[in-house]
């Protein structure tokens, strides 16, 4: 499995290591990778995803995993993400809506 994040798309990314002499010797900046598992509130179970902690701050912040996939481009999202976007967004549809306090 790649170093990539599978909701936000975060990748490794090339760069130089530079010396007191300016020597530059190649060099990798990975990513903060955590395999955790994260519940979903629509599908009511959780699934296990390979996600930065980057992403792991901005799901706390929107409200969970229904959120911000609702949210998120699917160019971003790995294969897995989008399938559990597109279970999510069925399981919505088919909930009925509830009724508004009065």
């Amino acid at each position: 499995m790649s170093r990539r994040c599978e909701l936000t798309g975060k990748a490794v990314m090339v760069g130089n290591n530079v010396s007191h002499a300016n020597n530059r010797t190649k060099r990798r900046f990975m990513p903060n990778l955590m395999e955790v598992s994260v519940p979903s509130e629509a599908l009511g179970k959780s699934f296990k995803l390979k996600v930065s902690a980057n992403a792991l701050r901005t799901l706390d912040h929107v409200g969970g995993l229904d959120v911000f996939l609702g949210k998120a481009r699917d160019t971003a999202l790995s294969p897995m993400a989008k399938r559990i976007k597109r279970d999510v967004a069925k399981a919505k549809k088919a909930a009925p809506a509830p009724a508004a306090a009065a």
